[in-house]
């Protein structure tokens, strides 16, 4: 009985011996000089910041939210650093090059050190569908993932619906300032605008791909600011939407409701009914209408229009009083002269007005 114990102790001593040998070769001596770190997880340069080519391949905008002020995108992100630990030899590896794919192969079979590139001003969703890491056999690392997110940006509405706006989609390094890793914008892999490009009620102006060496705090040991980059995509709306349902119909009330100074001022009543018929076209189509505008807080050349010709026609109605006024007090004469002189002070009026909304829109 003594010497099966012996054995069993002398056989468990030898197994723990070689797990404890098996775990230690997995660990080598880190190029910053601290022991037992997984090997190739550290930076791969010690001397200066480690160099990554970014780049962003815009496949689709989905969505432009105007209320939220946010985006929806989709594209591919590219990566491309150089890892001389992660070097082989094709000849003994009996490859070209080392191609890890899928979820699986990337986090639990890549040995390598790689940069961990996130969303900064995500709204909501960022979900990636794929992974790729290429390595050539110098130890070139390149990583590419399709991504779709939400991504939230300042909008300005003030020459809605003739507004252009700049959507970006910062990037930035996880964990690592600007002293540790730079992000570089990759020329050969920038996106370019494609006549093929299509973005519901928007056209696609331009596409560009711009670094900032200093950024926000990402969560880097030393609590400086982190390298990232930016794509900025310049959209313009195309107004014939909202041109067609809103500003000619609403015109078009408002010219008609004009109508009242050709009418006898005799009829009073007539003369009321059209314009509130008209006042009361234009609360209903205002109405109708609200949920295609913008829910924004300040104006915009939409509102202006819409709050002049709602004024304009509110102000005819009250000239029905006056001339009622006059013809009652025996003053038919006063009173044609001031429907004559409204059939042509009103419509410079109202085009005055539109002119000031549009030049304070455009131009301050």
């Amino acid at each position: 009985m003594k010497r099966l114990l012996i054995l069993l102790s002398f056989l468990f001593i030898l197994i723990s011996q070689a797990v404890a040998a098996s775990d230690n070769s997995l660990y080598v001596e880190s190029p910053r000089g601290l022991p037992n770190t997984p090997h190739l997880l550290g930076l791969p340069n010690d001397e200066g910041p480690t160099v990554v080519s970014a780049a962003f391949h815009l496949l689709d905008i989905s969505e432009i939210n105007d209320e939220a002020e946010t985006f929806q995108f989709t594209g591919l992100l590219t990566l491309r650093w150089k890892d001389e630990r992660s070097a082989f030899d094709p000849e003994k590896e009996n490859v070209q090059e080392k191609v890890y794919q899928g979820n699986y192969q990337f986090n639990e079979m890549s040995p390598a050190w790689y940069p961990q590139v996130f969303l900064v001003n995500m709204s909501g969703m960022f979900e990636s569908h794929g992974v790729i890491l290429r390595i050539q056999p110098d130890g070139t690392s390149t990583l590419t993932e399709m991504i779709n997110a939400v991504a939230e940006c300042d909008f300005d509405m003030r020459r809605y619906p003739f507004d252009a706006q700049r959507l970006e989609a910062v990037f930035g390094i996880l964990g690592f300032d600007s002293s540790e890793v730079v992000l570089k914008i990759a020329p050969a892999l920038a996106d370019t605008i494609r006549d093929s490009e299509q973005i519901s009620q928007w056209q696609l102006l331009d596409i560009q791909h711009v670094e900032q060496k200093k950024g926000l705090h990402l969560g880097s040991a030393q609590k400086a600011p982190s390298s990232k980059f930016i794509v900025r995509v310049d959209v313009k709306r195309k107004p014939f939407y909202v041109v067609r349902l809103a500003i000619i119909p609403l015109a078009l009330i408002v010219i008609l409701s004009w109508s009242i100074f050709w009418m006898e001022r005799s009829s009073l009543g007539d003369r009321i009914s059209v314009s509130f018929v008209g006042i009361l076209t234009a609360v209903t189509y205002q109405l109708m209408i609200s949920d295609a505008l913008p829910h924004i807080s300040y104006y915009t050349f939409m509102h202006g229009f819409i709050n002049f010709s709602f004024l304009i026609m509110c102000v005819a109605a009250l000239m029905n009083i006056v001339v009622g006024t006059y013809d009652k007090h025996g003053k038919a004469l006063i009173g044609d002269k001031v429907d004559y002189r409204c059939r042509w002070v009103f419509p410079l009026v109202y085009m005055g007005l539109v002119l000031i909304v549009v030049l304070a829109t455009f131009l301050f």
